[in-house]
């Protein structure tokens, strides 16, 4: 309408450009009548002849005609404006009419717009509510059940992925880096399985966390922090990640790879993976506690070709080597590792630098997957003795058996860090604390492991021969070793075979019911790894339905050894 409006508006114009022009000529006429008339004049004074009389007559009734007819067309040109003038304004006020209801309906619809955002931000809160009280409750009956915490984590795609070790068509490369592995929501792992001449098949796995590829380590740990609050509260917490060869099991566990050397930098603390992030929380957590009623140590050790490697072991001179120890099962069924390393740390600093030492000695091999694939299972214990002095602890320290040991224990050590290097796995350098002999004391120690699983691997995949396939052999039936113990727990047999193999044994009592365990599935997204990704995926599944019965919190004491 705004346009018909323009339309009109100019064709307005070229009319008044006309009238203009006729108005124009009018005038031109009128002067050349005058003009006539003066001619006439003097020709009537120098003649007086009938022919310029005539003539006279005949110009004036020729310009009479011509006024009158240019008059008549003036009138009707101005008739037509004011009727278009009319028309125009006519259609200028509908246009506004039907705009102001337009208007009215928009802001109805804004109103309306708003309500339902109003709305749906009131759902999406109560969703949210609802979400978290399912997940307590979720994390309740896992509680009671004794259920392992499974959560997958999707790494994105990476640029070996491309890289096939083999010569093979631009189609099947193509193929191979399709990615078919993705996190539907935070709790579903949706999977695209097609073969060649098949219909393609999607394919989902619940877990209690899915991470996509996107998500940082910061998202991954926060999901894991609250576990190292149980830690404080007296209950063994074991973290372990599982999944093929390079699907980044070491990046989440430990953080980004600088040339095969591990690096814990505060610089790149976004970068840093769960073992320093839980190691900076759990002193954290430490340092709200009253002063001295906690210490720390630390032991690092390696799983490789079954056997087991002490990483902090130290040699006459202060160097640390590994020292092959083994692993034995105590009177109450525990699993120990006699003489194992353990060396106790004030802070975070000291813990990653100990670590760090200790990964320097861990075993890699680059492979056709994996530039610096690890060759070993690594497990880094922390352990918090906590010591409470008083009667907090009910009757358990009142018979008079303990009386008397208390009676003859004049004083009693507690380890502090070790400063100087002659020390070996068993002694420690400390400072007595005299304590009298009617005072009642307890220790609680509670282990937090954190466990990088070696990757599973196909060998027509990763190329590895001589040594390297051997480890390959090792690492793989470890591997199957865990899965035989899972499933003999889910099946509730009467015998688990833990002793299988050194990994299982070791860590009998963090699968065995005795810890909160969680199992971070790393799995890669390509088409390339869809058969590892599904194996990996299979054993979290199986993990979920372990029910191991409720953990038991550690308020056994444990007398502290006099010097």
């Amino acid at each position: 309408k705004e346009e018909r409006i323009i339309v009109l508006e100019t064709e307005n114009a070229a009319l008044h450009l006309k009238l203009a022009e006729y108005q124009r000529l009018a005038g031109r006429s009128t002067k050349e009548v005058l003009q006539l008339y003066a001619v006439h004049g003097q020709q009537m004074k120098l003649q007086r002849s009938s022919v310029v009389t005539e003539l006279h007559g005949a110009i004036k009734k020729r310009l009479k005609q011509d006024l009158k007819s240019l008059h008549s067309f003036a009138l009707e040109l101005s008739k037509d404006f004011q009727r278009q003038s009319k028309t125009c304004l006519y259609q200028i006020l509908a246009a506004i009419q039907r705009i102001q209801l337009q208007n009215e309906a928009m802001q109805m619809f804004q109103i309306k717009a708003f309500d339902l955002e109003q709305s749906l931000q009131e759902v999406t809160e109560r969703y949210e509510k609802e979400k978290q009280k399912r997940k307590a409750l979720h994390n309740s009956l896992v509680e009671l059940r004794g259920n392992i915490r499974v959560h997958c984590r999707i790494r994105p795609l990476l640029p070996f992925d491309d890289a096939t070790g083999h010569s093979v068509s631009q189609d099947r490369q193509r193929n191979c880096s399709e990615k078919v592995a993705y996190a539907a929501d935070d709790e579903t792992v949706l999977v695209k399985c097609s073969r060649p001449g098949h219909a393609s098949v999607n394919k989902t796995f619940q877990f209690e966390r899915v991470y996509n590829d996107l998500e940082s380590q910061d998202a991954v740990f926060a999901d894991v922090a609250p576990l190292l609050t149980s830690l404080l509260d007296g209950y063994n917490v074991c973290i372990m990640a599982y999944g093929q060869t390079g699907s980044g099991k070491t990046y989440t566990m430990l953080g980004p790879q600088l040339e095969g050397n591990l690096v814990f930098s505060i610089e790149e603390e976004s970068e840093l993976g769960i073992i320093p992030r839980a190691t900076q929380e759990v002193f954290r957590l430490i340092s709200e506690k009253p002063p001295g009623s906690y210490w720390v140590e630390v032991s690092v050790v390696e799983v490789y070709n079954n056997e087991i490697f002490d990483l902090l072991a130290k040699d006459s001179y202060g160097r640390v080597f590994g020292v092959k120890r083994d692993v034995v099962t105590t009177r109450e069924g525990k699993s120990d590792v006699p003489l194992l390393t353990h060396e106790t740390v004030e802070n975070a600093s000291e813990f990653l630098y100990l670590v760090n030492k200790g990964l320097q000695l861990r075993v890699t091999h680059p492979t056709l997957v994996h530039a610096h694939s690890s060759r070993s299972h690594l497990v880094v214990t922390l352990t918090i003795t906590t010591v409470v002095f008083g009667d907090n602890f009910g009757t358990l320290w009142e018979d008079e058996q303990t009386s008397q040991r208390l009676n003859k224990e004049a004083s009693c050590t507690f380890p502090q860090k070790m400063r100087d290097n002659k020390s070996t796995p068993s002694s420690r350098t400390s400072s007595p604390v005299q304590l009298e002999a009617t005072e009642k004391i307890k220790q609680v120690k509670t282990r937090l492991q954190l466990v990088d699983l070696a990757g599973s691997e196909c060998v027509g995949m990763s190329g590895v021969t001589g040594a390297a396939l051997r480890e390959t052999s090792f690492i793989n039936r470890s591997l199957s070793a865990l899965a035989d113990v899972l499933g003999a727990i889910a099946e509730q047999r009467a015998h688990v075979p833990y002793r299988n193999s050194k990994l299982t044994h070791l860590l009998q009592d963090s699968i065995g019911g005795d810890a909160k365990l969680l199992v971070m599935l790393c799995i890669s997204p390509g088409q390339k790894y869809l058969t590892e990704s599904m194996q990996s995926l299979g054993f979290g599944t199986r993990a979920r339905q372990v029910q191991r019965g409720q953990v038991k919190k550690k308020n056994v004491p444990v007398p502290s050894k006099a010097k």
